[in-house]
Parts: structure tokens; sequence; C-alpha cells
């Protein structure tokens, strides 16, 4: 019965040891995890940007809205579609007319916590993508800012609408409101993850099946690129490292990437590293809507 009873005490205090070594390497890998990672934030708007009731409920609406096009056929929401989390799940989105985009359209979802707007990062902000997007030949077709600004102006739902959402301005229909006001919607389109619990310090929130994958994902290098809030979107990387980089289709000129912004040889198929949030429900993924991996296996 003593040897019985010393087995135990053994057993128990060896049980004890590795729960508090498991906890050790819990909170060590939340503390490395708080390092590389931030959460999201609640409220991603600024002093110059609010993100009103008023300018959301006006963004929401032109977001959804054709008549901002050529055609009235197509909308902000037909390349970033609520059903694909944001996108259009195609390897280049399809602006009016059929007139290919030379890339793949990333989610909408998280894009104001991104540090980098566009694959090449040729847009000052979000207001900056929204208005040349409003004004694209691709992605709109209007001829001019004028044609847009003559068309909302004769809906007359949305004289009161631009008044409430900017209520100093004396012509509150303009291309920058109207920038301001999508851009304010797609702020608050915000998918706050259990990452975001584990990050503010929840254990718990992740299985420890995700704690381990965690953990692989930092030691293997991974957060070298997928790191921040965005698990990624904040730096560029050069695509064709590890092997030939291709575009799309594998017959169009391909794409230069920042190059072609810079100007600057060294910018050749750089693009922004993609965000990992909502990964799982946003394919195809990388600017061209291809697979190519980020480093050898």
């Amino acid at each position: 019965m003593a040897k019985l009873y010393l087995y135990a005490a053994c057993f128990s205090a060896s049980f004890t040891i590795l729960l508090t070594a498991a906890a050790a390497q819990d909170a060590a890998l939340l503390k490395q995890a708080q390092e590389i990672f931030q959460p999201l934030s609640e409220d991603l708007a600024s002093a110059g940007l609010p993100t009103t009731r008023e300018r959301i409920e006006l963004g929401r609406s032109l977001f959804f809205d054709p008549r901002l096009t050529i055609d009235a056929n197509m909308s902000c929401s037909s390349c970033h579609q609520p059903a694909f989390y944001g996108t259009d799940a195609l390897p280049r989105a399809i602006g009016v007319k059929q007139r290919p985009h030379p890339r793949n359209a990333p989610t909408v979802l998280n894009t104001g916590a991104l540090q980098i707007v566009h694959w090449r990062g040729d847009r000052d902000s979000l207001e900056d993508q929204v208005a040349k997007a409003v004004t694209s030949p691709i992605t709109s077709g209007q001829p001019d800012e004028k044609a847009i600004i003559d068309r909302l102006s004769h809906v007359a739902g949305y004289t009161p609408l631009f008044a409430a959402a900017f209520p100093n301005d004396s012509q509150p229909i303009t291309i920058e409101n109207i920038a301001k006001a999508i851009s304010a919607y797609e702020r608050s389109l915000l998918t706050p993850s259990p990452f975001d619990a584990y990050l503010a310090g929840n254990q718990e929130a992740l299985s420890p099946a995700a704690r381990a994958g965690l953990a692989k994902f930092i030691n293997t290098g991974c957060v070298t690129c997928h790191n921040g809030v965005g698990v990624g979107g904040g730096i560029y990387q050069k695509f064709g490292v590890v092997e030939d980089y291709w575009n799309a289709t594998g017959s169009d000129p391909i794409d230069k990437g920042r190059a072609e912004v810079t100007k600057d040889p060294a910018d050749l198929y750089v693009f922004r590293v993609a965000s990992l949030r909502n990964v799982a429900m946003t394919p195809p993924y990388s600017m061209t809507g291809r697979w190519q991996p980020c480093r050898k296996p």
C-alpha cells in the first residue's frame, strides 16, 4: 500500500510539472504572438475621417448601387460580394463591358486596418482607392467625374443622404465625398475572430491544435511577411524568388508589379503581401489569383 501511495504521489508530481511546463509554453506563445500581431480595432475612424452613422448609411447605399457605373449594371459589390467574404472568387476581376482587371480583387473586409492599399501600393489611402475606382474606365466606365455627379444628383433619395453625411458642405455630392462615404462603410466591415480574443489575453479562445499551428506558423518563419493586425498586408515582397513568376493566364504580358509605380527596377515583380484574415474563405489567392510558394518547402 505504501508503494501504491508513493507511485500515486510521483505521478501527481510529474503531472503537475507537465501542466506547469505546458502553461509556461502557452504563456510564452501568447507573449510572442502579441509582439508579432495586433488585434483588430473596434473603430477605424480618425478625426479627419469619422465613420458616422450617416456616412456609413450613405456609403452602404453607394457600395451596392449600380448607377455609379456607365451601364448601371455593376457596383462595388460586383467585385466585392458579401457571399464571397468581400471578393468575387475570380482569378481576376471583371469590370464594366466585360473589361478584365489586371489583378485579383482583394477582400474589402478589414481593409481599413491594412497599411498598404492595392496590390502595387499605388493608392494613397482607402479613400484614394475608392475615388480612383469610381472614375476608372475598367471599374465604372464613366467618362468623367461630372457624369457620376450628374447621375447621382438626379436620384432624389441621395440628396438628403449626402446632406446628412456632410452637413457642412454646401454642395455635398462630390467625388471626394463619395469616396469618404464608401470608405466609411468599408471601414465598418470588420470581422473580429477568436484570434483577436486570444491576442487580448484569452488563451482558451484558440484550441490546443490552433495554438500548435500558431507556434509552427511563427517558428517556420511565415510571420516574416504575415504579421501585424492584418496578418499580412503591411509590406511588399518580390514574386519569382523561389520559382519563375507567371501571370494570371500564362499568355498576357507579365505583370511588372510595383516597378510600374516607382519606375525602380528593384521593384520588378514586387507586390503587397496578402492579408491572411478570412483566408479560408477568400480564394483564389495572390494578385494574379494563382498560387505560388513564398519559400522552399
